[in-house]
């Protein structure tokens, strides 16, 4: 893009600040539809705050289009009833959630365009169907004239003065644009901008902001942004906008663009400034709608945005024209939904489960309600803060969701159906409700936990689990349902109790054949043999991972130097702060917990020890690496514990403040995303020079 001098003394000010207004323009074109910036934001800034200081001193410089006007101002008493000019009409939708539904839809469309078995397939295009707020944006010589809600399909609001302020809807298009364009689509809000949203608002109730409140979910929050009267408020939400089809435009034989598909009007949309899903996508037939269906079902949860479903449209406008309407819904077009995941349910009681680190979480027992794909019967409330923030009570309605593999979560009350004005607010239990010893909140905690350690049963279980695990001491096939048995029966109250079990208890157990018995034995004998940095992440202490467990391993060289070591020599450790050391320390100073150690050295469990670590600095300190690949020599393990071993970290995934990726043969993604950010790609030989002190 050609850029005038702006600062020549021989510019004037009006001449100056449409080249300003054109070149934020064609950047924010760059950033919002095209995902390609080509300045970086401070530049952006800068030529913005130009803008805008210039539009001060001659204030008839300023024009609707301008991009100052996106921080909003205007107040109106009240929204301005708008009738369309064609109308925003619904689009039926597909009851069966599941994938046979896309195949009811190219049936019926088959059957109205009077096609048979063998005819050719049906195209169409498949798209997204966003959680947001429906939106017609009217253009008239290429300038945003009118911004209006769908409202009931015939009347609208007119919300103009907000739409203004959402950075992803052109306020100018190019000179190529018809006399009259109005683009239809969808403002929503993005998952992350919401959380950071609701995260102000609980910084300004805390503060004692009055009136202020946090939001159910980011639809609620967009249609709220939408229809405030002060867009001055809509300009700090930050919204943003899908285009996906048209409403009134000036026709072909007055100079307007002629389309023969829906998917070239979109392309044209973006190719005009604005934002077209990307996930947008060409289908023929209906066995690639169902392939579509399931795709972006699978993909839902890792979307930006919320969906409740795709949309299957006919490409070719010539088939729209002659399927027609019914009930004034298009005969060529569907929501195919997918299960929601949000539901209306009644809490029937709120219980307090404890963890294997002892952290209580209050639960919601709920009405059974089928919500995400499966029926729910408990959602979380996380801590006590959050249980009262929301005041959950006994016998309330409350919104559910349930998002993926997510757990399932209390979003909010709906105090207008509390029925019980009696009922209490919820306080956590100051005594576990499992083994009875005292709950505490640490300072700066927001949770409560249970002091009992291993002597109470719910963290006794976890804990077995935990230091079964794989990436621990490894005993195969102990899994939830058989320490369960084992905890219940009482056979098993400490992690030492693990390896005095015999062939006969485990015989003895339900559904336990004598072969199954056997096994578990055997993987009990196994895991004896085994590392001490999987024996300190065994042992569950507070804070201590896979990670600082090596750390730990690596600097002392033995468990009784561990053990022994005071506050201050373990914050000697690599990557150990106050924190962490101040969990180990106290983890070896009860006596519980030393005589579990003793006897699990007394039960066989054993590993190789060595000298304390030289204090010496690490060559690799402070760099980050990413392995991909299957190298010549070593495996990918070996390869993580070397770089360890000399103070590097081994991320599992590329980012700019990645130092060196590693790559072997049959190298992935990761390897195509070092390329992209210019991270330093190595081959094994060339980390091995480097951890031999080599450049």
């Amino acid at each position: 893009m050609s850029t005038p001098d702006l600062f020549s003394s021989d510019v004037s000010p009006a001449a100056r600040a449409a080249a300003l207004r054109e070149q934020l323009h064609h950047h924010a074109y760059r950033y919002y539809t095209l995902d390609d910036p080509e300045i970086p934001d401070a530049e952006y800034d800068r030529l913005f705050r130009e803008l805008q200081a210039l539009e001060a001193r001659h204030p008839e410089l300023l024009t609707s289009d301008s991009p100052t006007q996106r921080v909003g101002g205007r107040v109106l008493d009240e929204l301005v009833a708008v009738r369309h000019r064609m109308p925003m009409l619904s689009i039926n939708t597909e009851t069966d959630t599941e994938p046979s539904g896309a195949r009811k839809f190219d049936s019926r469309v088959r059957r109205a365009l009077g096609l048979k078995e063998g005819d050719p397939a049906v195209a169409y295009v498949a798209e997204l169907k966003f959680d947001g707020l429906a939106m017609s944006l009217r253009y008239e010589d290429g300038v945003l004239v009118l911004a209006a809600t769908r409202g009931d399909g015939q009347v609208g609001e007119d919300v103009t003065h907000n739409l203004r302020t959402v950075k992803s809807v052109p306020l100018r298009l190019p000179k190529d644009v018809p006399p009259v364009l109005e683009v239809r689509g969808e403002i929503y809000m993005r998952r992350d901008d919401f959380d950071a949203l609701n995260e102000r608002q609980r910084n300004r109730i805390a503060a004692g902001a009055k009136g202020e409140k946090t939001f159910v979910n980011p639809r609620n929050a967009a249609a709220g942004a939408v229809r405030q009267h002060d867009s001055a408020i809509a300009a700090q939400r930050p919204l943003r906008f899908f285009a996906y089809g048209l409403g009134e435009i000036t026709p072909p034989d007055q100079g307007g663009p002629e389309f023969g598909t829906h998917h070239e009007m979109l392309m044209r949309l973006k190719a005009w400034g604005f934002p077209v899903a990307e996930q947008t996508a060409l289908c023929t037939g209906a066995d690639e709608l169902v392939a579509f269906h399931q795709r972006i079902g699978a993909a839902r949860d890792q979307l930006p945005y919320d969906i409740d479903g795709v949309v299957y449209k006919v490409n070719s406008l010539a088939l729209q024209k002659q399927l027609g309407f019914v009930s004034r819904e298009p005969r060529w077009a569907v929501a195919h939904k997918y299960p929601a995941q949000e539901q209306l349910t009644t809490v029937l009681a709120i219980d307090v489960q404890v963890g294997r680190t002892g952290k209580l979480t209050p639960v919601a027992k709920l009405a059974p309600v089928f919500v995400g794909g499966v029926t729910v019967t408990n959602a979380t409330l996380h801590n006590e803060d959050e249980a009262r923030r929301k005041d959950v009570r006994v016998g309330d309605t409350v919104i559910v969701r349930r998002a993926g593999d997510v757990i399932p979560e209390v979003v909010s009350v709906l105090l207008d159906r509390r029925s019980n004005a009696n009922a209490e607010p919820f306080s956590m239990p100051r005594q576990c409700p499992v083994c009875g010893s005292a709950a505490v909140r640490e300072e700066g905690e927001a949770d409560y936990r249970c002091t009992g350690g291993l002597f109470c049963g719910a963290q006794r279980k976890q804990a077995i689990l935990h230091f079964a695990q794989r990436r621990a001491v490894e005993v195969e096939g102990l899994g939830d349902k058989l320490v369960e048995q084992l905890v219940d029966a009482g056979l098993v109250k400490t992690l030492p109790d693990l390896y005095r079990l015999g062939f006969t208890a485990l015989a003895q157990l339900d559904r336990m054949a004598d072969k199954s018995a056997q096994n578990i034995v055997s993987a009990l004998e196994k895991s004896k043999q085994t590392t001490l940095p999987r024996f300190l992440f065994g042992l569950g202490i507070r804070h201590v991972g896979e990670t600082t467990a090596k750390d730990l391993a690596r600097h002392f060289g033995s468990l009784d130097r561990i053990m022994a070591a005071s506050t201050e020599q373990l914050l000697e450790v690599n990557d150990v702060g106050p924190v962490v050391a101040q969990s180990v320390r106290t983890f070896f100073d009860q006596p519980h917990n030393l005589k579990v150690v003793e006897q699990l050295r007394a039960c066989g469990l054993h590993w190789e020890e060595g000298e304390p670590a030289e204090r010496a600095p690490q060559p690799l300190a402070g760099k980050t690496f990413v392995l991909t690949g299957t190298f010549p020599t070593l495996s990918r393990e070996q390869a993580k514990e070397r770089l360890e071993a000399a103070g590097a970290k081994v991320a599992g995934s590329v980012s700019k403040k990645t130092s060196y990726v590693v790559a072997g043969a049959e190298a992935g993604s990761k390897l195509d995303k070092a390329v992209e950010l210019g991270v330093p790609v190595l081959d094994e030989a060339g980390m091995l020079a480097m951890l031999d002190g080599g450049s």
